[in-house]
C-alpha cells in the first residue's frame, strides 16, 4: 500500500494514518530490497520473576497457563531526534497539499514505527526558533503527546522565516547521547549557505547520525511549470513581490535550483549525511525505506 498525500488527506486521526502507512510498508517488505525486516517478535521466551510484564503473550498463556514474553529481533535501544521546519514557506503551495502536511505525515508515520520497535523518539518543530519540542521516550502514551502536537500543527500560514543554522546549533548542543537525527524540511533560508553546511557539520562533529528529508514540490519549486502568462510571485517569508512571465525566467530558475539541490546534496554526501529528495507527491514508503536502510547501518 503505497499511500500518497493525496489519498490520506482527508482523513484527520494522524494516529489512525500513521498506523496505516507503517501497516502498509511492512506488509510490502517481502516484495521489497528490505526483505527480513520485521517489527513483530521473533520467537517466546519463558518470563523469568521480576521481568516486565509489558511483552507477555496473554493468548499463549491462555493455552498453556504459563507464562512466555515475546522476544523482538529489534532491540537497538535508538534515540531519534524528529526535527520538522513550521515556517512560512513549508506552507506552500496550498493547504491540504503543502509540504508541511507532507512532512507531518512523514513524521508520524516514523514516530509511529519507532515506538512499535522500543525505540526512543522526540520531536522539534521549528521556524527561526524551536516553537515545540518533547522529550525523547519510547512509550505509547508519549507517542499519543507527539502525534498531538503533529496534529495541531496549523494549515495557517504562519508570518515566520526559516533559520535552519541557529535551530541545529541549539540542537546539536541539546543532544548529549548519540542519536538519530531526522529533518524534514525545504531548507530554504535567507542566511548564507555556508552557515547551514556549518551547523550540519555541528550535528556531525556530535557524533549523530543525520538523514536529511529534502521536501519541495517538484512541478512548481523544481521544474517551474506554470502557464504562459504573467505572474505575480509572492516570497511567502519577506512577502517580497516579482511581477513576471515564467516563460521569460525558466532556464535560469531551473539553472539556479539545480546548482542548489546538487551542492546541497554533494555537501552532504561529503559529511556523511543522508539526503533524500522527497516530492510532495511522493509514497511515504520512501521515508520509511530511507530511515530503514539508515537504522541497519547504524547496527
Amino acid at each position: 500500500m503505497n499511500l500518497k498525500l493525496s489519498e490520506i488527506n482527508q482523513f484527520n486521526n494522524l494516529g489512525l494514518i500513521a498506523k496505516q502507512l507503517v501497516d502498509g510498508f511492512i506488509t510490502g517488505l517481502h516484495k521489497s530490497p528490505y526483505h527480513g525486516f520485521s517489527v513483530e517478535f521473533a520467537e517466546h521466551k519463558l518470563y523469568n520473576h521480576g521481568e516486565s510484564t509489558r511483552h507477555i503473550d496473554w493468548k499463549v498463556f491462555a493455552r498453556t497457563d504459563r507464562l512466555y514474553t515475546k522476544q523482538y529481533e529489534e532491540e537497538t535501544n535508538l534515540r531519534c531526534h524528529i526535527l520538522v521546519d513550521n515556517s512560512a514557506s513549508m506552507h506552500y503551495p496550498t493547504p491540504g497539499k503543502d509540504k508541511l502536511r507532507f512532512s507531518v505525515f512523514g513524521a508520524s508515520a516514523l514516530s509511529y514505527l519507532l515506538t512499535q520497535q522500543r525505540d526512543a523518539v522526540g520531536l522539534s518543530v521549528f521556524s527561526n526558533q524551536i516553537e515545540d519540542e518533547t522529550q525523547i521516550k519510547s512509550t505509547q502514551s508519549h507517542l499519543s503527546l507527539l502525534l498531538g502536537k503533529l496534529a495541531r500543527l496549523s494549515e495557517n500560514t504562519p508570518n515566520t522565516k526559516t533559520d535552519i543554522s541557529s535551530v541545529l546549533h541549539e540542537i546539536a548542543e541539546k543532544i548529549h547521547r548519540r542519536s538519530l537525527v531526522v529533518i524534514f524540511s525545504d531548507m530554504f533560508q535567507n542566511a548564507d549557505e555556508e552557515e547551514l553546511l556549518n551547523a550540519l557539520q555541528h550535528l556531525k562533529h556530535n557524533k549523530h547520525e543525520v538523514i536529511l528529508f529534502h521536501v519541495s514540490d517538484h512541478e512548481s519549486e523544481l521544474n517551474f511549470e506554470f502557464e504562459d502568462r504573467p505572474y505575480k510571485f509572492v516570497d511567502i517569508e519577506t512577502n517580497e513581490i516579482v511581477k513576471v512571465n515564467p516563460r521569460e525566467v525558466k532556464k535560469e530558475y531551473q539553472t539556479e535550483m539545480v546548482s542548489f539541490y546538487q551542492n546541497l546534496k554533494i555537501k552532504c554526501g561529503l559529511m556523511k549525511i543522508d539526503f533524500v529528495p522527497v516530492n510532495t507527491s511522493d509514497s511515504f514508503d520512501k521515508i520509511l525505506g530511507a530511515y530503514l536502510i539508515k537504522r541497519k547501518r547504524m547496527k
